[in-house]
């Protein structure tokens, strides 16, 4: 420290950098995942199960080959955001093409014992009047593994 200090000159230590001003978010940007090259990269089957009103419980999954009737398979990549599958659900349910509709999205998979686990990751508006804080999280932001199914609340 002192080698440092005395070869900047004056034979002092610098002062210590000023505290960030209040208020400001002191944790680094988050970084974004990569983007997947859609023309080179074979996509993921998800199972997307949709129900108006609520989530499934994880009770509803339970038996394996006797999820919920009301799946939609989609062919998508890690990198689809939630705004993007907004857009396919509104494709096939008429629910969710309300101009008021909400969705909410969790996560389904087994935890360590084999019990199934519903993890809410996210929610949208069909019609979004501004850009909603959750529209631009993809599938890898938040944690999603091949494999999992996700499942779609309409409100």
């Amino acid at each position: 420290m002192a080698e440092t200090a005395r070869r900047q000159g004056g034979g002092r230590p610098l002062p210590p950098p000023p505290p960030p001003p209040r208020g400001v978010n002191q944790q680094p940007p988050r970084p974004k995942t990569e983007p997947v090259d859609r023309e080179k990269t074979c996509p993921l089957l998800l199972r997307v199960f949709t129900k108006t009103g609520g989530h499934h419980t994880k009770e509803d999954y339970a038996v394996r080959g006797k999820e919920p009737k009301d799946e939609v398979q989609i062919y998508t990549w890690k990198d689809a955001n939630l705004r993007e599958l907004t857009d396919l659900v509104k494709e096939v349910s008429v629910a969710a093409r309300r101009r008021d509709a909400r969705l909410s999205f969790a996560f389904v998979y087994p935890d360590k014992n084999g019990r199934f686990i519903v993890r809410q990751v996210g929610q949208t508006m069909s019609y979004p009047n501004r850009k909603q804080p959750d529209d631009s999280k993809t599938l890898a932001d938040l944690h999603f593994e091949i494999g999992d199914y996700l499942d779609v609340a309409i409100y």
